[in-house]
């Protein structure tokens, strides 16, 4: 019988829900992996804006080497930077998978637990700062890979889409990760062309800057 991977997706409270969602939808699609969102309790733990639940159907004991490790971002990841509960099962766990990755600012929990010290990494490019206090070399790159590490983080929100489908590669092979993608219709054709700083203009910037503010 063939094995089945067993990926992790951690919930907290204000986490991305595209970070998770994202991520899961391509991973799913594959017979032989089974995706299990965890956190401190089971039960629903609520996105960043509040306006969406995800139901965690374990707990971090309950899972302690996954295959694979998924870790979201979100305003909630800043006190987990500190969770020691959270920090020690990310050193375990990574002890044993075969990829232990993260999305947006989910990386700042990987490199609290220690994980990303001298090697470069992403995050949401508002967040580099954080990720350097970590001992990273932050890189705008859109997914960082270090295969001998068995390490890759992905840059803000919808990168986790990309990682994915590279995870799925790696896991299984091309076709796989190319059928995924064909299931999900990522064919990504957006109308404008503004997803990173570099192509942003200062008006968009500075709306950017006022939705930060009201959302707070």
């Amino acid at each position: 019988m063939t094995h089945r991977l067993r990926v992790a997706i951690p919930l907290f409270g204000e986490f991305t829900a595209l970070d998770g969602v994202g991520p899961y939808e391509v991973l799913q699609r594959i017979p032989t992996i089974d995706v299990t969102f965890i956190g401190h309790r089971r039960g629903e733990f609520r996105s960043e804006n509040g306006m969406l639940g995800l139901m965690a159907d374990a707990t971090f004991a309950e899972l302690p080497q996954p295959d694979v490790i998924v870790f979201p971002g979100g305003v909630g990841t800043r006190p987990l930077q500190f969770d020691d509960h959270v920090l020690e099962w990310v050193r375990h766990a990574h002890a044993t998978t075969r990829f232990t990755t993260s999305v947006c600012t989910g990386s700042l929990v990987l490199g609290a637990a220690g994980l990303l010290e001298g090697l470069t990494a992403t995050t949401h490019w508002s967040c580099y700062r954080e990720l350097a206090a970590h001992g990273a070399v932050p890189t705008a790159q859109r997914v960082v890979e270090h295969l001998e590490r068995r390490i890759i983080t992905a840059a803000g929100v919808s990168s986790g889409i990309d990682m994915a489908l590279r995870l799925v590669e790696l896991l299984v092979d091309r076709t796989a990760a190319e059928a995924s993608q064909l299931m999900v219709e990522y064919d990504p054709q957006p109308p404008f062309d503004t997803g990173a700083v570099a192509k942003a203009s200062q008006s968009t910037m500075t709306r950017v800057a006022e939705y930060a503010t009201l959302r707070r």
